[in-house]
């Protein structure tokens, strides 16, 4: 069967944070309705916020989701999760397009 609506992912994050929620959960790190009450909670605070909900915001809450449960659990608490994501942005911008993405110790400064 193919899909003709297109790519179910935007962006190469987006199938990877949907890959970790997945394997997360089964591996038992959090149950299926932990999961689906998070995401729902993430969506109703970026509704309430003004998001329009048109869809392509959606792995943005699943990534918000992912990221509250992460730290609820104690893999990773949310400063490390910032500074992260912070140093990806920085690699994403100085990367050329088609290049692969390094992360260099200079990315995680403030």
């Amino acid at each position: 069967m193919s899909n003709t609506e297109g790519p179910v992912f935007r962006e190469p994050w987006e199938a990877q944070a949907f890959a970790l929620a997945v394997s997360l959960t089964e591996r038992g790190v959090f149950s299926s309705e932990e999961w689906a009450t998070t995401l729902g909670e993430e969506i109703k605070k970026a509704q309430a916020a003004g998001d329009p909900d048109a869809g392509e915001t959606y792995y943005h809450h699943w990534l918000a989701a992912l990221e509250r449960l992460v730290a609820v659990k104690g893999l990773a608490d949310l400063e490390t999760l910032s500074l992260t994501r912070d140093a990806w942005e920085r690699a994403c911008a100085r990367t050329p397009h088609g290049a692969p993405i390094e992360l260099r110790a200079d990315d995680f400064g403030r």
